[in-house]
């Protein structure tokens, strides 16, 4: 949990308020048609409950914040473009809502959508 002391107390931020903010970051990038469970018991347990930081975990190891984000890609788009607009995306948004730096943010691409119009 991120901490920081001012002169009228102290502010803590959770790494669940972090992958919040990372989610929604990611869900608005070109390309993402969504986010992916980080492995089977994961996803299982978010079938039963509705976990508002899917696909998103958040190491957080004193100034250091590391994100990881398991996106699924619309077919048709350049892979390698969509994880580099996430992971800029998401950077943007975590250092200026927090105010804190991003050490590292690892894209990992679970899958591809391909639409039924086609």
């Amino acid at each position: 949990m991120s901490e920081e002391k001012t002169s009228l107390g102290s502010i803590h931020v959770s790494p669940d308020a972090i992958a919040t903010i990372a989610y929604h970051a990611t869900l608005r990038s070109y390309g993402v048609v969504g986010l992916a469970p980080k492995n089977l018991a994961a996803g299982l347990a978010q079938t039963i409950t509705k976990d508002p930081n899917r696909g998103v975990s958040v190491h957080y190891d004193g100034d250091k914040i590391d994100i990881d984000i398991y996106v699924i890609v619309q077919y048709g788009t350049r892979i390698t473009s969509v994880a580099s607009s996430v992971a800029n995306t998401v950077r943007f948004n975590v250092e200026k809502s927090l105010g804190l730096r991003v050490h590292s943010i690892d894209v990992h691409v679970a899958g591809l959508r391909v639409n039924d119009d086609d």
